[in-house]
């Protein structure tokens, strides 16, 4: 009987059938992908006022909400010994002046004399002329001493650095400014024309996209579409939140949007160039590593991959893979590298 067991158990193992399987053939092509992500809409243009010199407030000329024009003036400082000083410093200038005016006649006059023999004397001459200069260079010094005083006279007037909407104040007349850490006078923004800021992540930093636009919405007017022109990236991955951000320019004349809005924003983005998609089952993903199910001479091979974008039914895989080759429609951990299968190709 012993004798007959081992032909039986040969006969068993012969009769073992390999697994059949369903797969398809890899195929390149463009992906492309519709991303919704959150965008903030920011002021093209924003800054706060702060007076240059310490005083009070005089008159203040606009509000919250005041349309104003470039070199508008929006508030004007009361600051007397500015004032004084100014003042003095024109004075010092005429004084200045007069007394080089003075010197430069007398040396004028002395110095046609000197063309007379005997007349003038070497020395007369030559302090004559160095009186001059140095009344030339006080009078030049008042004049830099001047120029200066009038332009802090100037800082006395706050005007408007841009066209824009005052949407902050903080002062009235009659307050003191000019301390540190205060609040800023004013705060003005240009919301004729908006940036839409996007954390693109990293995945998505190297896509194209489509017209080099997005259309988006916002919470205020969730049915009403708007559109921006992508004008700047900030070339650089955020090292905390993997992001890239992207900004978008958006026409705003007719003041419909608001800055500071949060708002959902489609992308229309594909690859430069084409790259394979599978199906997300035929991705398997453990506590190591990521891969897909190649068959090769009916033989199963694991290949490392890495995801890129997801679509609808698909996503998108890079690792050491070649057009045509025949990939499981799914991929498991139990089906190890080296088994035997059949392979049913699906349509």
């Amino acid at each position: 009987m012993a004798c007959n067991d081992e032909p039986q158990k040969v006969i068993a193992s012969s009769n073992h059938q390999p697994d059949t399987v369903k797969a398809f053939l890899l195929k390149a092509g463009m992906v492309e992908k519709v991303a919704i992500l959150p965008g903030e809409l920011l002021p093209f243009e924003v800054v706060e006022i702060h007076p240059k010199i310490p005083g009070y407030i005089k008159e203040i000329k606009v509000d919250i909400g005041s349309i104003v024009k470039k070199g508008q003036v929006l508030a004007i400082i009361d600051a007397p010994e500015i004032e004084s000083r100014l003042a003095e410093s024109g004075s010092r200038l005429q004084a200045a002046r007069a007394r080089y005016d003075g010197s430069k006649d007398t040396y004028d006059r002395i110095l046609i004399a000197s063309r007379s023999d005997g007349v003038v004397a070497a020395n007369e001459l030559e302090k004559a002329k160095n009186q001059m200069l140095a009344d030339s260079a006080e009078f030049i010094a008042a004049g830099y001493s001047s120029r200066s005083s009038k332009q802090i006279g100037n800082y006395l007037v706050i005007i408007a650095p841009f066209a824009g909407t005052i949407t902050e104040r903080n002062v009235h007349t009659g307050a003191y400014v000019g301390t540190l850490n205060e609040k800023p006078m004013l705060v003005i923004e240009d919301n004729s024309k908006l940036r839409l800021r996007i954390p693109v992540p990293e995945n998505l930093s190297n896509v194209r996209l489509k017209d080099n636009s997005v259309h988006f919405s916002t919470k205020s007017n969730p049915n009403q579409p708007y559109e921006g022109k992508l004008s700047r990236k900030s070339g650089s991955i955020d090292a905390g939140t993997r992001t890239e951000i992207w900004e978008f320019e958006v026409a705003n004349n007719s003041h419909t949007l608001k800055p500071g809005a949060f708002a959902d924003v489609k992308l229309n983005v594909s690859r430069n160039q084409p790259s394979f998609s599978v199906p997300f089952s035929a991705v398997a993903t453990t506590l190591e590593k990521k891969f897909v199910t190649r068959v090769k001479n009916n033989l199963v091979e694991w290949i490392d991959v890495s995801q890129g974008l997801n679509q609808s039914d698909k996503t998108e895989v890079f690792g050491k893979l070649n057009e045509g080759d025949t990939l499981l429609l799914k991929s498991n951990e139990e089906i190890k590298p080296g088994t035997n299968v059949v392979v049913t190709l699906s349509r």
